[in-house]
């Protein structure tokens, strides 16, 4: 066994690559290792307060190798109340390079493993399995957080010699389930396993999406494909699993819902940089669908500063329902009357877990979609045209219709056009809130608002004029002990709007 230090900066290139500045240290050599024999490299380094959103440490892989392992750890000095203290996220880029877009991309884990290995047969679950070649290799470092000490941090490399086995050639879910023709579908599109940083194993999500009474689930791991080769198992006639990443970069993160099997999409960029139309695009061409996730969330880096430009749909509600919550309901409102003033399009809501590990509830919350049937085209057709509402299980259910005189009908995500005095009924059903406030909301703001019985269960009627109201949309809350402020919230739905337009 032989070990080399990295002490101190040391040989290094800072560059900026259009992307997030980054740092590159000097190399770690194995030239002098014989093959068929397992040879160590240990490296060191300290990260001042300040450094570049990445940190990039070269090794150089011989030929022969079998298996790069890879185990690292850092200090987490005390610090003081209110500072940010240490952490260290790490991944690995093969000899195609680090650049951006992904080419050489071989597995991310963040800060949830301290070790991890690739072969051509195996790797550990967030990275990809293959071939080991020989070249330049980069250990990424993603130093989240800097406490003012510094961060000191050690990695070992191990290289194991000798035949590489076989990568099995991925096979992935069907894009399509046994569903009920055009009707209504539950599911949940933000959640995370094993492979990134949550402790549900594939199958365990599986089990409890289908407890949940979900009809559809979308693979999204924070920065990695990697799941995607293994879903195939846990899907079936009764559930459709989606493919898709949560891209998490440092300045919020956007789920990539239904994309091809095997699509990458890049983190490594903040929006000074520019560059997130281009993966925007990414996940479009792939077939999938940009939604921003948990927008205004109060963790380092979550809080979304890309605008709402290039997405196709917004992550309103995420997990429990707490403040941040509330505070993206209001901003999406106000998104909707912006629409409605300046005639462009408008942005669907969507709700989803974002679960990643006991107690957290998948399903909980979940975005009811009306689809064509249980395809992964039809779900995301319905996401995209708004034709949903937001649940927090499946116990609760809404329908919200908007009719006119002359029989014209219009429902979730559609527009009843009707002249601007023409006399139009609202109509909600509700179900699942036992003595559940019922709201209906406006361009104007909460015009209507009603309380459910005992059993949870009513209908409710509003007339209004496209005059009066340019959009309406609803939500169903629990009861309040006392106060002004509303319930929590336990539905809501996408608008429907009135009007010639």
């Amino acid at each position: 066994m032989c070990e080399d230090d990295h002490t101190g900066i040391g040989r290094r290139a800072v560059f900026a690559t259009g992307a997030a500045a980054a740092l590159t240290w000097g190399s770690v050599s194995f030239a002098s290792a014989a093959p068929r024999e397992q040879r160590r490299r240990t490296v060191r380094g300290t990260l001042p307060t300040g450094s570049p959103d990445f940190v990039y440490v070269p090794v150089e892989i011989p030929a022969g190798v079998r298996e790069i392992h890879v185990a690292y750890s850092y200090d987490r000095p005390a610090v003081p109340a209110g500072t940010a203290g240490n952490a260290l996220d790490i991944g690995l880029f093969d000899e195609r390079g680090t650049g951006l877009g992904g080419r050489g991309f071989r597995g991310w884990s963040g800060g949830a493993r301290t070790e991890f290995f690739v072969r051509a047969d195996d790797a550990t679950p967030g990275y990809l399995p293959g071939p080991v070649r020989p070249g330049t290799w980069h250990i990424a470092l993603g130093p989240y957080t800097v406490a003012p000490q510094g961060l000191s941090y050690e990695i070992t490399i191990t290289l194991t010699y000798g035949e590489q086995g076989e990568t099995a050639r991925p096979v992935y879910p069907p894009e399509r389930a046994k569903g009920r023709g055009r009707a209504w579908y539950r599911g949940d599109c933000h959640l995370h396993s094993v492979y990134s940083d949550g402790r549900y194993t594939l199958a365990e999500i599986a089990r409890l999406a289908r407890e949940a009474g979900l009809d559809f689930i979308n693979s999204s791991e924070h920065n990695t494909h990697a799941a995607h080769a293994h879903w195939a198992p846990e899907a079936g006639d009764d559930l459709l699993v989606m493919l898709g990443e949560e891209v998490t970069t440092r300045n919020g993160h956007v789920v990539a819902v239904g994309t091809d099997p095997g699509t990458f999409v890049d983190w490594r960029y903040r929006a000074r940089d520019n560059r997130f139309g281009r993966f925007a695009r990414r996940i479009r061409r792939s077939g999938g669908l940009v939604v921003p996730a948990h927008p205004h969330a109060t963790c380092i880096g979550c809080n979304w500063k890309f605008g709402f430009g290039e997405a196709d749909a917004v992550e309103v509600w995420n997990g429990a329902y707490t403040p941040d919550d509330e505070v993206a309901l209001a901003d999406w409102d106000g998104m909707l009357a912006a629409s409605v003033r300046n005639g462009g399009g408008w942005l669907p809501a969507m709700g989803s877990s974002d679960s990643h590990r006991a107690p957290d509830v998948i399903g909980r919350p979940q975005t009811v979609v009306l689809a064509d049937d249980l395809t992964r085209e039809a779900i995301l057709e319905g996401i995209r045209a708004g034709r949903s509402y937001v649940a927090e299980s499946a116990a609760v259910s809404l329908s919200l219709t908007a009719s006119g005189g002359r029989g014209e009908h219009a429902g979730i995500g559609g527009r009843l056009r009707v002249d601007d005095d023409t006399p139009v009924t609202v109509r909600l059903e509700a179900a699942g809130v036992p003595h559940g406030t019922v709201r209906l909301v406006t361009d104007q703001g909460v015009l209507f608002t009603s309380t459910l019985p005992a059993s949870g269960s009513g209908v409710v009627e509003w007339p209004t004029t496209a005059s009066y109201a340019a959009y309406v949309r609803a939500e169903l809350r629990h009861a309040t002990a006392a106060g002004p402020l509303p319930g929590a919230l336990a539905a809501f739905t996408n608008p429907l709007f009135l009007g010639r337009g």
